[in-house]
């Protein structure tokens, strides 16, 4: 009798163990996102903030979107002329899910992420905060990003020439101004009158502007507030882009132009970015030419990644059962 229950749990133990090693396979998504009558929508985006990506619909409103990790997230949906949707889904239980999205003359952003590490913390803030999209920053007659956001209510800028520009916020600028990009933080603008803004304009794919005191989470030097450089989102699996923008100004001279090719093919991410641009002096009617304002920038940017999900409830079973 004791040789007969010895054998059965080591059997059980057998079991569980090879339960415990069998991989799980990743998550996907896939629905139709329609509008009030029915209608697909053609171009809808469905974006994962916390895994920077996302996916679009087809001719049919159709979507699909595979390697998804087996757990909760915050997913955006959103297209031109309709409100956004936040939901939050269990991916390691919904693989099938429709939309209907609500027309909208003027999209309000209900909720604004801050630029923390994790997009998925949404937590409400007393100070207001301005989203400027790319469409806006492009309509803006600016020789540089800083430039642009000033016409924004309660910024202005401190300028020595077309090149250099410092945020000022509600009268407050140099070192009790924050700037972020992508999370790293630009400490190069907060000091003398000649330091201006490091970033790559045209890799700028949104703008949030805190106003108003966050020393609680970005230290003592955002007393006046902080500036968010978002760039482009990594594109969805499949995808390749190349993107070339140009740029011309006739009080200057200003000439630029930025050279972009991205993509994602089986797990594997890439986007590399060129950008140039020069002016002469610029003049006037009274001045004519005014010497030592002309400038020049470069810059070049390269990101490469691989995109791997792995099951960390398998690997702890293997190490607990060996």
């Amino acid at each position: 009798m004791k040789k007969i229950l010895i054998i059965f749990i080591i059997l059980a133990l057998a079991f569980n163990v090879s339960a415990a090693e069998a991989p799980t396979s990743p998550a996907f998504l896939q629905g139709k996102i329609t509008d009030k009558s029915g209608q697909p929508v053609i171009g809808a985006s469905l974006y994962f903030p916390d895994l920077k990506t996302g996916t679009t619909t087809n001719q049919d409103g159709f979507y699909t979107i595979d390697n998804l990790p087996k757990r909760k997230m915050v997913v955006q949906i959103n297209s031109v002329g309709f409100k956004m949707i936040l939901d939050k889904l269990d991916l390691a239980s919904t693989h099938q899910k429709d939309y209907m999205l609500e027309e909208s003359v003027t999209e309000i952003n209900e909720v604004t992420v801050t630029g923390q590490s994790v997009a998925t913390q949404m937590s409400r803030t007393p100070s207001p905060i301005s989203v400027i999209t790319t469409a806006q920053l492009q309509q803006q007659s600016s020789t540089n990003i800083i430039d642009a956001l000033s016409t924004q209510p309660g910024i202005s800028q401190i300028t020595t020439g077309g090149g250099i520009s410092k945020p000022v916020i509600r009268g407050l600028g140099y070192n009790r101004v924050v700037v972020v990009e992508d999370g790293v933080r630009q400490e190069g603008q907060q000091w003398g009158d000649e330091h201006g803004i490091e970033i790559d304009e045209n890799d700028v794919n949104r703008v949030e502007i805190l106003k108003g005191p966050a020393s609680l989470m970005y230290g003592s030097d955002a007393m006046a507030g902080v500036i968010n450089f978002f760039s482009d989102p990594t594109l969805s699996e499949g995808l390749m882009k190349l993107n070339a923008m140009a740029n011309y100004q006739t009080n200057n001279g200003l000439m630029a132009y930025s050279l972009d090719y991205a993509g994602h093919k089986k797990s594997f991410i890439w986007d590399v970015r060129y950008s140039q641009k020069q002016a002469h002096a610029y003049q006037n009617q009274v001045d004519g030419y005014v010497y030592n304002s002309g400038f020049s920038e470069n810059a070049s940017s390269v990101l490469l990644g691989i995109t791997k999900y792995l099951s960390f409830n398998s690997w702890n079973s293997r190490r607990e059962s060996g």
